[in-house]
C-alpha cells in the first residue's frame, strides 16, 4: 500500500505523519530555493486526500495486527520497530507510519509548500476527515505562503481551520526588507508579511516565522537584519526559526553570485548579522529556534525576552574563540560531530578534527573552505 508523500518538511516534524494536501509550490519563483523548480503546482481533490488517509488507516491497522501477532499486545515497541525495519518487504510508507505510531501518533504535518492555497472549505473538510480517522492527533501543522493568507484568507477562514484541527503554521518570511523580498523574487511585501502574521495570531493558530540568515549578503546584511527585526516586532510570532543561506548551482540566485551582483557572506560574518537582528528584537515573547544543521550555532535558542542576553552570549562566545578553535568547530559542526561550542572541550575529537584539517590543507592548500562548503550541500 502506498500514499503520497511530498519532498520536504520542517526538521521538528521528523516524527510527524506526512499527509499531502497539495503538490509542489504555487509561487515557485524564489531565487534561493530549488526544491520545486520545474514542477507543477496542484491542489489535490478532497476525495483523493481522503483515499490517502484511508490507506494510512489500513497501514496502521496492519501494524497493530502485526504487533498482536508477535505477542506485543498492539504495542509499537522497540522490538516491533527492529522487526519492521529489518524486513525488506515492508516499504517506506509502512515504516513511516510505524515511526509515527512509535512516537505517539499525535503529530501531523500537511504538505506541500502552501496547502492553504486550497479552497478553505476543502482544506477544512480534508482536515476534519483526518482528525476523525485518527482521534489521537493533537497537533496539525503546515507550511503556508504569507501572501495567500494576507490577500486571500480571512481571520474567519483561519479560525475555521483552527476549529477543524490546524494548530500551527510555518511561514517563510525570509526577510523583512522590501528590497530583498523583491530581489529574491519572494512575491510578497513586508506589510503583507506583517498582515499575514497578525491574521494567524488573531485566529489562535501558532505561528512559526522562518528567517534566512545571510540573505542580505555582504551588501545588504544590515538592512536585512534591521528590517526583519522590525517586521517580527510587529507580529510577535510564537517561533522565530533561523535557516542559513546556502546557494546551490540549481538555484536562480547562483547566477547573481556568479556575476558578482550578490556577494555571499562568510558564515562567521553571518553571525554578526544574526547578532544585530536579535539585538533589535524588542517587546515580543517569541521563542528563537536554530533547529537546522545549516545553522552554525544550534545553541542560539531561547525565549524572549528573558533569554535574550543568554542567546546573544552564545554568538559572542564563539566570536571570542581563536582562529584555530573557530575553524575546528566549524569543521566539526559541518561533519556532524559538534552540536555546541562546549564540544570543543573533548580533546581527542578536537585533535582528530585538527589533524583532518591539516591533511586536507597539505594535500591542496586553501581547500578547507571548499570542503566545508561541500559538507553543507549534503544537508540541503
Amino acid at each position: 500500500m502506498r500514499y503520497e508523500i511530498g519532498p520536504i518538511r520542517p526538521p521538528n516534524e521528523a516524527y510527524s505523519l506526512l499527509v499531502r494536501f497539495t503538490r509542489n509550490c504555487p509561487w515557485n519563483q524564489c531565487a534561493f530555493c530549488h526544491v520545486y523548480k520545474g514542477k507543477k503546482f496542484e491542489k489535490r481533490p478532497v476525495k483523493e486526500i481522503k483515499e490517502d488517509i484511508d490507506i494510512i488507516r489500513s497501514i496502521r491497522d496492519d501494524i497493530v495486527a502485526l504487533s498482536w501477532e508477535k505477542g506485543y499486545a498492539g504495542s509499537i515497541n522497540d522490538d516491533l520497530i527492529e522487526l519492521i525495519f529489518s524486513t525488506p518487504s515492508y516499504n517506506e510508507f509502512f515504516k513511516s507510519v510505524t515511526i509515527w505510531l512509535y512516537f505517539g501518533g499525535k503529530n501531523v504535518f500537511i504538505q506541500d509548500a502552501n496547502s492553504l492555497a486550497m479552497k478553505p472549505e476543502n482544506f477544512v473538510e480534508a482536515l476534519a476527515y483526518l482528525k476523525e480517522t485518527f482521534p489521537s492527533i493533537d497537533r496539525v501543522t503546515s507550511y503556508a505562503r504569507s501572501r495567500t493568507i494576507a490577500k486571500r484568507l480571512t481571520v474567519e477562514n483561519l479560525t475555521k481551520m483552527r476549529s477543524a484541527g490546524l494548530t500551527r503554521l510555518h511561514v517563510g518570511m525570509e526577510t523583512g526588507s522590501d528590497f530583498l523580498l523583491k530581489y529574491m523574487k519572494k512575491g510578497v511585501t513586508k506589510q503583507e508579511n506583517i498582515l499575514c502574521g497578525k491574521k494567524v495570531k488573531e485566529a489562535g493558530i501558532e505561528l512559526s516565522e522562518y528567517i534566512v540568515l545571510g540573505l542580505g549578503g555582504k551588501k545588504w546584511w544590515e538592512e536585512h537584519a534591521t528590517e526583519t527585526a522590525d517586521a517580527l516586532n510587529k507580529i510577535n510570532p510564537d517561533f522565530i526559526r533561523f535557516r542559513t543561506l546556502k546557494v546551490l548551482k540549481d538555484m536562480p540566485l547562483y547566477e547573481k553570485v556568479e556575476n558578482g551582483d550578490f556577494v555571499i557572506l562568510h558564515e562567521e560574518e553571518i553571525l554578526h548579522e544574526e547578532k544585530l537582528l536579535i539585538e533589535k528584537l524588542d517587546g515580543i515573547t517569541s521563542s528563537i529556534k536554530s533547529d537546522h544543521i545549516l545553522n552554525l550555532l544550534e545553541e542560539v535558542d531561547g525565549k524572549l525576552p528573558e533569554d535574550k542576553e543568554q542567546i546573544l552570549s552564545v554568538i559572542e562566545e564563539y566570536l571570542s574563540l581563536n582562529k584555530e578553535q573557530r575553524l575546528v568547530y566549524r569543521f566539526g559542526r559541518r561533519a556532524g560531530m559538534y552540536r555546541s561550542t562546549d564540544d570543543l572541550q573533548d580533546e581527542l575529537t578536537y585533535l582528530r578534527i585538527k589533524k583532518t584539517i591539516n591533511e586536507i590543507e597539505q594535500k591542496e592548500p586553501g581547500s578547507v573552505e571548499k570542503t566545508l562548503s561541500l559538507l553543507l550541500e549534503n544537508y540541503i
